[in-house]
């Protein structure tokens, strides 16, 4: 890599935090410096879980439902959901009864594991294939988990927990269990396939990345972009890393950016007068990214990525999202209504 500030939460298994070297500058910008204790069944010897015997789980709170599934194929509760897609089958609410995603496929779905490297497509949709099992926590709280790969020896847990106004608070947690990432950063991915939407862009606080910041004040920006895989990802402000990756690298999505960059770690899309925000901690620095067509014609793709730079085999690697689907008024609204989130993200 030509830069190595790090992203990401580095913790020992035992749960002991090492924060990797970070710029002076991020670390005031960003908080890098809080802990990040273990919270999943992962490395958390203290959450108690039962496997389910289905391939789903439901969880409702707050006027919304979110059907959680394995990669596995759907069976009679999803008929329609193709075996591969993990994470939220479907979200409804309330106020919209048919699900936000591609009933075939799914969204917050895992989908990616690389290091920049040419790869066969199989291995890079890794998360597709390998094993997963659904363990219940609670009610209102599920996680999946997903043994060391065959290729990339990660080892994983994604807990899904509604929160009482029916936000959905994801917390990924990952162990590389063998030297594998040949580029020394771990590179991840997830995808929500939305399923014909009036409008296939999605909209977030930003400026251009081609001036100064002195030069240039945030702004809204309507993301879009003109096919799958260009001008695709939109990369935080404090974000100055450059991952090495082969010229040929066919995930096109990755490392394809846009002319902006985010100065507040979250965006929304409209769907049927409804949104979907997306909120990431500062910290993570997440990146942005979109595809018109990633789940087909007319049904674009709102995704993100994650990258854990500079890794250790044995030590825990932690991202927190939230996803918040409410009815639409305007951005002022959906600033109002993503405040609370927002600000649990920054502590």
């Amino acid at each position: 890599m030509q830069s190595r500030q790090s992203s990401s939460w580095r913790l020992s298994s035992s749960g002991a935090a090492v924060i990797a070297t970070v710029a002076t500058i991020a670390l005031t910008a960003i908080g890098a410096s809080r802990a990040a204790d273990p919270i999943t069944s992962l490395d958390n010897p203290a959450v108690k879980y039962r496997p389910a015997k289905q391939p789903s789980a439901v969880l409702n709170r707050g006027g919304v439902e979110a059907i959680i599934i394995t990669n596995a194929a759907g069976g009679d509760r999803l008929p329609q959901h193709r075996a591969g897609y993990s994470g939220v089958a479907s979200l409804t609410h309330a106020k919209r009864r048919e699900s936000l995603f591609v009933p075939a496929y799914a969204g917050l779905n895992f989908e990616h594991i690389h290091d920049g490297t040419t790869r066969d497509r199989g291995i890079l949709f890794e998360p597709r294939r390998a094993p997963m099992q659904l363990r219940l926590i609670d009610e209102h709280t599920v996680e999946l988990y997903q043994t060391p790969t065959p290729t990339w020896k990660l080892e994983s847990s994604t807990r899904y927990a509604i929160l009482p106004d029916g936000a959905i608070e994801m917390t990924f947690e990952c162990i590389p269990r063998g030297k594998t990432f040949r580029n020394d950063y771990i590179g991840l991915f997830w995808a929500s396939y939305i399923h014909q939407p009036e409008s296939l862009d999605i909209h977030f606080r930003g400026s251009s990345s081609q001036k100064p910041a002195e030069q240039n004040a945030a702004k809204w920006i309507r993301g879009v972009t003109p096919a799958h895989g260009v001008k695709s990802t939109h990369v935080s402000a404090n974000d100055k890393r450059r991952f090495e990756h082969d010229a040929d690298f066919p995930l096109t999505l990755v490392f394809n950016r846009s002319e902006y960059e985010y100065r507040e770690p979250w965006y929304y899309g409209v769907s049927h007068g409804m949104a979907l925000a997306m909120m990431f901690r500062p910290g993570d620095l997440v990146r942005m990214s979109q595809s018109p067509s990633g789940g087909g014609g007319g049904n674009p793709a709102w995704d993100f990525q994650f990258f854990a730079d500079n890794y250790q085999v044995g030590e825990r690697y932690q991202m927190v999202v939230r996803a918040l689907y409410a009815p639409y008024e305007s951005r002022e609204q959906m600033e109002r209504a993503t405040s609370k989130h927002r600000a649990a993200l920054a502590k």
